[in-house]
């Protein structure tokens, strides 16, 4: 057991150590997740590399830590949410999800054959009865769910910034009442929290292709044809709320 605590521990450093940082953040009818988007090399097709993930019609995530494992996660999380939904007949909720991976992650602790993964998955979806959420799961099994958080190299930068941000909300009373605050966010402000997060953590001014955004909103701002649906921003779009937030400032 103190050999996979260990294990554990690495887990956690890898994910500090990935060099990328992830942003979650939820708002009245919105939830969207950011993240920075390296390419190591000038010949890598910057389309194929990404750390947004679909995982069913309304629930996508952004994975950040050792991207081989990251990719096994993704494949074992569709898995579970596509028997759910052979099993059951109707699509998994993001807290049942949420839930059933934290519950795998926990029984790769306990085994010395199996490894903690070393990954931290920001989730996000939309539950027809709660609206958006957002949950955090890690490689220890433990997952909650948040109004905003982050993971990756600049965490704990950007949870401080995003608790300093939330207690300013709702006439400066969003530390009193966390919830009523995030009810007051529409899906436009949600997303430029999550730019001004992850620019603020990193002090740079983000381009287009230096950023990955996703979303999923039943926002009458939303495009009708994808409300309620996760989706990843195209490079357009991104570039539209990076003015905007420039423009802001």
């Amino acid at each position: 057991m103190l050999k996979n605590c260990g294990r554990v521990e690495y887990a956690f450093k890898a994910i500090s150590g990935s060099g990328h940082t992830a942003v979650a953040v939820r708002g009245k009818d919105t939830a969207v997740c950011i993240t920075q988007k390296k390419v190591p090399d000038k010949l890598i097709d910057a389309k194929t590399v990404t750390h947004m993930f679909g995982l069913t019609p309304s629930i996508g995530c952004v994975m950040t830590g050792l991207m081989a494992d990251a990719k096994a996660q993704v494949v074992r999380t569709q898995s579970e949410a596509a028997e759910f939904r052979y099993k059951y007949g109707y699509e998994i909720t993001p807290d049942a999800l949420a839930r059933r991976m934290a519950d795998i992650n926990q029984v790769y602790t306990q085994r010395a054959a199996m490894r903690p993964l070393g990954i931290a998955m920001l989730l996000i979806g939309h539950d027809s009865v709660l609206g958006p959420q957002v949950f955090k799961l890690d490689p220890a099994g433990y997952y909650v769910g948040f109004h905003a958080t982050a993971a990756g190299q600049k965490q704990q930068e950007a949870m401080n910034y995003l608790e300093k941000k939330w207690k300013r909300l709702e006439g400066a009373n969003g530390g009193e009442d966390a919830a009523a605050a995030g009810r007051g966010l529409g899906r436009d402000k949600v997303i430029e929290i999550a730019i001004e997060t992850l620019s603020t953590v990193h002090s740079t001014d983000y381009k287009p292709g230096e950023v990955e955004i996703s979303i999923v909103s039943s926002s009458e701002d939303e495009p009708e044809e994808t409300r309620g649906r996760w989706r990843v921003f195209d490079d357009a779009e991104v570039e539209r709320h990076l003015l905007a937030y420039g423009e802001k400032d």
